[in-house]
């Protein structure tokens, strides 16, 4: 991204938005030294006594803006995640710098201001592509959640959920990855598969969610991913979500059906289209694995039930 008027560097991000959802960027104006500072930062913070960090839970934050707490959905969850994440809702980089905890917004303040400019940049080369292609435009801007997460080594890592797979809420997700890795992505191209994304010294991995797809009329998919534990190292990454306002109404654009196209998704309240996600937990490798082992165990009890239905 070095070279931000060069046309190809727009076609190359549409491209890639619309063929694998994900993809890294480099040059893309943020300096490594603030990258590693909030690293640094988020460490910091869930290096806090247990007591500190309790401050910002649920039942305990002064604002409701920033919340500590672990897992994605615990009331819908049987099994939690293996994480911690803490995460905050701004509409300006000032109320971000009001909110965060002093122990980390040294850091993170700097990655809010130059995120945010990504997250521009980024939008005005789709912008950009979109206008080369077919003359149309997406604002996917209206208030942001960043939200590091820790993801604590275990040495049989098999056994915990890990961040089970799942896709974004968001229009476009912004993340920071440590050198430690473990993010996967399910191949938007079948045989179910899931596809390593290597962490890149200095990059930022971006993908579609899914306000994205439904603006787009589903040209952008919003891929579902997955993190796995790591067994020596805690693994740490910080995601900006960007979002429509929670009182937007969103749908398929109308500049996206303007030659016909007809609309696949109807148009929703964003508020309501989040509260129904949050309240379905993340599909988990385990989960996975316990329904299997019901759906075999009602398989066995029928078989059974049956011959002895043969013997009378």
């Amino acid at each position: 991204m070095s070279n931000l008027e060069d046309p190809e560097v727009a076609n190359s991000i549409c491209d890639a938005a619309e063929k694998w959802a994900f993809f890294q960027i480099v040059n893309h104006g943020v300096p490594l030294e603030v990258l590693e500072s909030v690293k640094v930062a988020t460490h910091r913070f869930f290096g806090l006594p247990a007591d500190e960090k309790k401050k910002y839970t649920k039942e305990h934050s002064p604002t409701t803006n920033v919340r500590f707490g672990t897992s994605f959905s615990p009331q819908a969850e049987k099994a939690l995640e293996w994480k911690d994440f803490l995460s905050i809702f701004y509409v300006s980089e000032e109320e971000a710098l009001a909110f965060w905890p002093p122990a980390c917004s040294a850091g993170i303040h700097e990655r809010v201001g130059n995120g945010r400019q990504s997250v521009a940049t980024d939008s005005d080369e789709e912008t950009q592509c979109q206008r080369n292609r077919r003359n149309k435009k997406i604002s996917p801007e209206g208030f942001s959640e960043n939200q590091p997460e820790l993801l604590p080594c275990l040495s049989q890592p098999e056994l915990t959920n890990g961040i089970g797979r799942h896709s974004d809420v968001s229009t476009l997700t912004i993340l920071l990855q440590d050198e430690i890795g473990g993010l996967y992505v399910k191949n938007p191209h079948g045989n179910d598969s899931w596809i390593h994304v290597p962490p890149i010294e200095g990059s930022l991995v971006i993908n579609v969610g899914d306000a994205l797809q439904i603006l787009s009329n589903g040209r952008y998919k919003s891929v579902e991913h997955r993190v796995v534990a790591n067994r020596s190292k805690n693994r740490i990454s910080v995601p900006i979500f960007v979002n429509p306002r929670p009182s937007d109404v969103i749908g398929p654009l109308p500049e996206v059906l303007a030659d016909a196209e007809k609309p696949i998704y109807k148009q929703v309240l964003y508020s309501d289209y989040v509260r129904h996600f949050f309240k379905k937990a993340h599909i988990t490798e385990m989960a996975q694995l316990n329904l299997q082992r019901s759906c075999e165990l009602a398989t066995y009890l029928i078989s059974l039930k049956l011959s002895k239905l043969c013997l009378i």
